[in-house]
């Protein structure tokens, strides 16, 4: 990271514990959106694209799984989205996400654990920005696959820096080999910010359930 991280991002970064992490969140939820958007963080917006060009605005719901403040709820509304939920871990920024008000429910539950959600629910989950240091875990796709309905897709961003040391190249090989999804597109490798951190770098990844 370089001296020009916000303080906020860099307690983010710091917690080792899911419960250190819930609360550092908290602490920044007001700020958060100011702050990481000065930094050119620009993935809420980003996957939005992957989610229009593989998802139709009529397939059903989709969950936006580690919502954060909503920043991603308003254009997904804006491409025709309407029938979305998110799910996070802290209340604070689920109360951002819910004042938005483009989300139709907002859970607060803990990624990498079994989510309190229907099996096959959704037509599209994804994530963006929840798989980096520190972070939820591989795992945490597991249940995003039980809770996608057969021929919906799972989308989600990964860290470079945490894609083979996080399992994370292995968790998809493993779900492939399984037959539960098939990998529509994985893109290169890209900036999670536009204007700092130039070297924090992520690969998008389209899954469809089989």
């Amino acid at each position: 990271m370089t001296e020009r991280m916000s303080e906020g991002l860099e307690k983010v970064y710091a917690a080792r514990e899911t419960a250190e992490l819930a609360d550092a969140y908290s602490l920044w939820s007001t700020d958060y959106d100011r702050e990481t958007l000065s930094l050119g963080y620009c993935l809420p917006f980003v996957i939005t694209g992957f989610i229009a060009r593989h998802v139709s605005k009529d397939d059903g719901p989709l969950l936006d799984a580690g919502c954060g403040t909503g920043l991603t709820g308003p254009y997904l509304a804006a491409l025709g989205f309407h029938d979305l939920e998110g799910l996070d871990m802290s209340p604070d920024m689920l109360a951002h996400a819910r004042a938005r008000g483009c989300y139709s429910a907002l859970t607060e539950a803990v990624l990498g654990g079994t989510l309190p959600l229907p099996d096959a629910r959704y037509a599209c989950t994804f994530s963006t920005g929840v798989f980096t240091e520190g972070h939820a875990p591989a795992s945490s796709l597991d249940d995003l696959v039980r809770i996608t309905r057969p021929s919906g897709h799972v989308i989600f961003t990964v860290r470079e820096s945490v894609f083979s040391s996080g399992g994370f190249d292995r968790k998809i090989a493993e779900l492939d080999a399984a037959g539960l999804w098939e990998k529509v597109e994985e893109s290169p490798s890209f900036r999670a910010f536009a204007i700092a951190e130039p070297d924090v770098t992520v690969r998008a990844f389209v899954l469809r359930r089989l």
